[in-house]
Formats: C-alpha cells, structure tokens, sequence
C-alpha cells in the first residue's frame, strides 16, 4: 500500500512540477546536430548509371571519371551514382530498366543491341576493323550516327561510344590457331546473331550467358572458353579456368552510352550542355587509355604460369577470315547494303 502511495505523489509532485514552471526546449532544441548532407537534397538531380564490368577496366574507369566531371561542373547539382559488376542490373536486363525508367544511363556492350536492332550486327563481323583508326571512324563517322539513331524508336538517347579492346579467345583443352582447333568446344558468348554465326562457321557450339556469370560456367565446365578483351579476362580472372589464349583481334568490343530520353529531355540546356561535354573529354580519355589497359593486362596475363599465350601469324589470321566471310553476305541481307557498303569501305581503307 505504502509502495502505490509513494508512486502516485511522485507522479502528481512532476505534473504539478511541468506545470508551474513550464517546458523549456531551447537547449534541447541547440543541441540537435546539423546535417548539412540534407540541405539542398531535394534540389539535386541524381543520375543511376548502371553498368556491369569490374572499376578497373577501361568502361569502369571512364564511368568514374565522368561521374566526377559531372558533380564537378555543376557544383553538385547533379550527382552520378555508378554502379558497377552488375550490382544493380545486369547486361541481360539493364536495358529495359533504362527503357522503364528505373534507371537513368547504361552503357552495354554494342553486341547486347543487336537482336532489337540488327544493324548494329555490323560492329560484330569477324576483322571488320583492322585498326584503332577504323574503329574511332566507325563510332564517331556516319556508320555510328547511323545506329545511335535507331534508338530513337525505343525513346533512348544515344551519347556515344567507348572503347574496350579487341577480342581474344581463351580456352581449356588446347591452343587455337587455326580454324579446326575450335571443332566441338563450347564458347559463352554475348547475344549476336553475327558472333553465334562466327562460332557456328568454326565448328564450335555456343551458350548465351550473362557477363557477371562467365567466370562461373568455366569454373564449372559449363563452357570450354570464351571471347573477350584482356582487360575484361583479367580484370573478371577468367583466365584461371582457362590454359590457353590466342591473341587473336578478331572483334573489337566497344559500348554505346545511352540515356532514358524522357530524363534528358527534363534537364534544363546547361546541364545537358555539361553533360555532353563531359562526355565528350571522357570519350577522347577512355579512347586512349584503354590501348594501355589492355597493353598492361596482357602483359600481366603472360605471367601467369598456368596460361599458355599464343599469337596468330599472318597466314593463320587469314584462314580465320576466308573461313568466317559467308558471315558477310548473311549479315547483308540483314542490315542491308548501304551499311554494308560502309563498312566495306572502311575495311579497305585500313587494310594493310
């Protein structure tokens, strides 16, 4: 009884207390931090870009250090979160994201286009460009005008293109030199019609897989090899399933940096004005320096004890490409002649 007594005075002794003298909030109102990260948040436009290779490779790299410029030249205004390694989306599913909005940039590799958009198959045919002149010709000049323009029907803006390297070919049983030495392995592959028909004319079977999950399937067995660059064999350590590599330069990947439209359509001119030129200085960067990158990750890769590297010579490269040209006159009749004409042209102009 004493216990329930002592309770209720003390109850009614603290009313009475917060009534007499009042509540007084200002010291604990001083007191509360400021969080100057929230000033302004509403006002900042937040760009998500997506993209599925490692931050050390050339695209990696180049999505960084456009990010920055970006946050830079706006003082802020704009934000760009990278996401990288298919944290966010992979190659399989980044582009209706974008599509939906629930992303605002991409950058795919060119060869994920081509089954919505089969003229851009022509960036796949096997030693369509000889050199990294052809290429730079190729992305910048009207056969890349060309195809960006496509994209407009999915209400997708096209920015431009960057740089990778070109292709190599790893493997698990043994080297590839010529033609033959593809007979009955198994390649993971991107999703071409041109790249599934170059495997096809080698005698080699082929599985459309995700990027992120190539490493996996060689490790498993899945697939005996794949195509890749070597900064992206390295950098994804595709090589330690693998024995064998044939520097081969048969295909060149590249990426197309597109943006959701409607997005772009809402920025106001100057943010769309320093966002080109961002692009802009990033593209003439990764342009350059992913000729380093993949220099400096082949090197790397020789040393690699378990890894045998092998080079064409002159005579085997061109019994690749007698073997690979009805590919030629298959994707004609898909792209059609005007894009083939173009891309003709520019093979004989860098042609040695």
């Amino acid at each position: 009884m004493r216990t329930v007594i002592t309770i209720t005075a003390f109850i009614i002794t603290g009313i009475f207390t917060a009534l007499f003298f009042g509540f007084d909030l200002s010291n604990a109102s001083s007191s509360l931090e400021y969080d100057d990260e929230q000033e302004g948040i509403k006002d900042k436009i937040v760009i998500q870009f997506s993209h599925v290779v490692a931050e050390n490779t050339p695209k990696g790299m180049a999505a960084r250090r456009f990010a920055s410029l970006v946050e830079s030249r706006t003082n802020g205004e704009i934000k760009i979160q990278v996401h990288s390694n298919g944290t966010l989306y992979s190659d399989q599913n980044e582009y209706e994201a974008l599509r939906e909005g629930r992303v605002e940039m991409i950058a795919p590799a060119t060869s994920n286009l081509t089954k919505r958009f089969p003229k851009w198959q022509v960036l796949d045919l096997p030693f369509a460009f000889p050199s990294y002149q052809a290429i730079e010709e190729a992305y910048q000049g009207e056969i890349g005008e060309t195809l960006l323009s496509d994209l407009e029907q999915d209400d997708i803006k096209g920015l431009t293109f960057w740089y990778n390297g070109y292709k190599q070919v790893t493997n698990s049983s043994h080297p590839i030199l010529n033609p033959e030495d593809f007979h009955r392995l198994h390649f993971r592959i991107m999703p071409s019609p041109v790249i599934e028909s170059q495997f096809e004319q080698l005698g080699a079977s082929t599985s459309e897989l995700p990027f992120n999950k190539t490493y996996r399937n060689l490790e498993v067995d899945f697939v005996n090899g794949q195509e890749n660059t070597a900064s992206n064999i390295y950098s994804k350590k595709l090589f330690q399933d693998q024995s064998y590599m044939t520097i081969s330069n048969h295909g060149y990947l590249g990426y197309a940096v597109l943006i959701n439209e409607a997005f772009w359509n809402n920025l106001s001119d100057e943010h769309r004005e320093i966002i080109e030129g961002a692009m802009t200085e990033t593209t003439n960067w990764v342009r350059r320096h992913s000729i380093e990158m993949n220099d400096e990750s082949t090197r790397k890769l020789r040393q690699e004890e378990n890894l045998q590297i092998d080079y064409l010579t002159q005579t085997q490269q061109e019994a690749w490409e007698q073997r690979l040209r009805p590919i030629y006159e298959e994707t004609e009749s898909m792209v059609g002649s005007k894009l083939m004409k173009k891309i003709y042209k520019l093979k004989d102009k860098y042609s040695n």
